[in-house]
């Protein structure tokens, strides 16, 4: 989904698509798996608003973090959490090729 809020620092959806989106999925009796976005000036990290909107607890919050690099080559951060009730956990990531 486009960040609706247009802004690099923070992010919303639409709500009319979020609402087709998740109508989509019940008719096909699916659910979140993973939940991903990025953050393009700070760590791979769940921020405050990543926590507050974070609704799915079977879902995987995955965070990359293009801080160092930005839209150029290089590395960037990649991680993976369940945020439940507001609580922050990390999970391990193996990357393979």
């Amino acid at each position: 989904m486009v960040n609706a809020a247009s802004s690099p620092t923070f992010y919303e959806f639409d709500s009319t698509e979020l609402l087709r989106l998740y109508r989509e999925m019940d008719d096909h009796d699916e659910e979140p798996v993973v939940v991903y976005h990025s953050h393009t000036a700070t760590e791979a990290y769940p921020s405050r608003t990543d926590t507050d909107l974070a609704q799915e607890p079977n879902a995987h919050y995955v965070l990359v973090s293009t801080r160092e690099h930005g839209n150029s080559e290089g590395p960037v951060e990649f991680r993976s959490y369940r945020i439940v009730d507001g609580v922050v956990t990390e999970e391990d990531v193996e990357i393979q090729e």
